[in-house]
């Protein structure tokens, strides 16, 4: 192995505060990445604990439960804390575990909240003057409560010191950003490929939120006229078509959307068709062209031009490697990587960046 500072061997301690049915596919997501971490470069470059309010383990929302677990005050000095929540997160948000976030925060932990576990540090008032994100089954009636508190739509945030991300697999994504900000992109390519991913997703992406959810369920129309756009991307309906089909007027289709969503309905549309066409660019074969024909427009260039007023770059620079952990030629046969901090990684709390060997081996 090569060398390194005492610095650079420092380890990176990691806690993960389980509340009461807290989503096991997103603690073990998380805690996953970091294990295969430490097992490719074949050093414990990180290490992490289970943390309960008293040391005892909890039930996750399948029932299941983490049985090494520990309270904070045993655990150790840690430099990062996840709250880790789930179903019911409101009834297991108490005092205790409100007073415990700010007293971290007061010692200069870096926070951080997996699937609904972002609610903890809404309600301890971590969050006010942040960008954050959570599950969109809770962001709607936390935007309305919590003014203060910036919510985006994006599958993670990292905010200075805080740091939260949506349910699911979304904390694999998060996960590799940390550590890519500590190593390089070859490490994160490695541990996608013993993930079997066949792409790191950034902050740049969002998660989908269903419109029903968006808007409520009691707009059945709207959600209708959704619906029928969603099935029709390579030949879109005009407005006209959209509202003969739902049985409305174009007037009451066009007042339902700038009602609903300040926008028109040809915008929204728009708007479906380029999040499929990312989707298609980054995660399939198909040419541009094709994509194109695919997802409604005529011709590749009306395609470029729109596509870059959303995204802000091309299709065919969103397909290029270089900044995306996703998509990395493979590491030269002769030479084991060295892992350096990328430059072109999101900004995260600077920890250590250590230097390692890789072993190229299945756990």
């Amino acid at each position: 192995m090569l060398k390194a500072t005492a610095e650079l061997e420092t380890t990176c301690r990691i806690g993960f505060l389980t509340l009461s049915e807290f989503s096991m596919i997103a603690f073990t997501s998380a805690v996953e990445v970091l294990r295969m971490a430490n097992h490719l470069c074949e050093k414990d470059y990180y290490s992490w604990s289970v943390i309960t309010m008293d040391g005892a383990p909890v039930p996750s929302s399948n029932g299941l439960t983490v049985q090494r677990t520990t309270s904070y005050e045993e655990a150790g000095p840690l430099d990062i804390v996840f709250v880790c929540g789930g179903t019911n997160v409101e009834k297991y948000v108490e005092d205790r575990v409100l007073a415990l976030l700010r007293r971290l925060a007061r010692n200069g932990v870096v926070l951080g909240g997996l699937c609904t576990g972002t609610y903890a540090l809404v309600k301890s008032g971590l969050l006010d003057g942040y960008r954050c994100t959570i599950h969109w089954g809770n962001m709607a009636s936390l935007r309305e409560s919590h003014r203060r508190v910036n919510f985006l739509e994006e599958l993670f945030v990292i905010d200075r010191d805080r740091i939260t991300c949506t349910g699911g697999i979304a904390p694999i994504d998060m996960m590799l950003a940390l550590v890519r900000s500590r190593f390089d992109k070859t490490l994160v390519g490695e541990i996608s490929d013993q993930f079997i991913l066949e792409r790191v997703r950034d902050s740049d992406d969002r998660q989908h939120i269903p419109l029903a959810a968006r808007i409520g369920f009691t707009h059945r129309a709207l959600v209708k006229v959704a619906t029928l756009m969603e099935a029709n991307f390579e030949e879109p309906l005009s407005a006209v078509e959209l509202a003969k089909r739902a049985g409305l007027s174009l007037r009451q289709v066009q007042r339902m959307f700038q009602q609903s969503l300040d926008t028109t309905p040809s915008k929204y549309y728009l708007r479906l068709r380029l999040r499929r066409a990312r989707e298609l660019l980054l995660q399939s074969r198909m040419s541009i062209t094709e994509i194109a024909i695919a997802c409604g427009f005529q011709s590749t260039c009306h395609f470029s031009k729109c596509y870059r007023a959303l995204y802000g770059r091309t299709p065919r620079s969103e397909r290029q490697p270089v900044g995306r952990a996703g998509h990395l030629p493979p590491p030269l046969p002769d030479r084991q990587p060295v892992h350096r901090a990328d430059p072109a990684a999101p900004a995260v709390p600077r920890l250590r960046k250590p230097a390692g060997r890789v072993k190229a081996v299945a756990p």
